[in-house]
């Protein structure tokens, strides 16, 4: 596995070797101790999620409220994404940032977004099954984020706006300006 530092240093492009011959392929897709020793921090993810998703359809922007905050390595099982990361920490150089990184199947690529960043995707490819491990809980009371096409932000998700879709709740979320923030980047790792 090769780890690489994004613009934003503490958001991570892993990147497995990948054995095949004709028979299929094989790679180690996470392991926690040469991971660690790379991030700088011991992290132990504790939740497992997975979505299917149409072409076009965007999950995001979001994040979890103190004291749910959560780290996120995410991957693509099937089809093609591009991914994105906002520094949410008002103390980093880097706030308002973003990290942006095209997952596939083929490429096999992982981002890893530590906790203090807000967290989406779109689907590039016709369908695509994606992953991503958590470091803790899911916390629904904690639950929050800002609106993905903020004019702010000017992401550029590669799919004209008109054809992107939203689930109710992502289409009300707040502006950037709005969102909730990390006042100290120093709390996010306590719990």
């Amino acid at each position: 596995m090769e780890f690489e530092r994004c613009s934003i240093p503490d958001v991570v492009l892993c990147k497995p070797s990948v054995f095949g011959d004709h028979r299929g392929y094989f790679f180690e897709s996470f392991r926690m101790d040469k991971f660690n020793e790379f991030i700088g921090r011991k992290i132990e993810f504790c939740q497992d999620n997975e979505s299917k998703s149409q072409r076009g359809v965007i999950r995001g922007m979001h994040f979890q409220k103190m004291p749910y905050t959560q780290s996120k390595l995410v991957r693509v099982v099937s089809g093609a994404v591009l991914d994105v990361a906002v520094d949410m920490r008002k103390d980093s150089p880097y706030f308002g940032q973003v990290v942006v990184a095209e997952l596939t199947e083929e490429n096999k690529h992982q981002l890893f977004v530590p906790r203090g960043f807000a967290h989406g995707f779109v689907v590039l490819s016709e369908e695509a099954v994606f992953s991503y491990k958590c470091d803790n809980y899911y916390a629904p009371s904690h639950d929050s984020g800002f609106f993905a096409l903020d004019q702010d932000l000017q992401i550029d998700w590669k799919i004209p706006a008109k054809k992107l879709l939203f689930s109710e709740k992502d289409k009300n979320l707040p502006t950037f300006k709005n969102a909730a923030v990390f006042e100290n980047s120093e709390e996010l790792y306590k719990n």
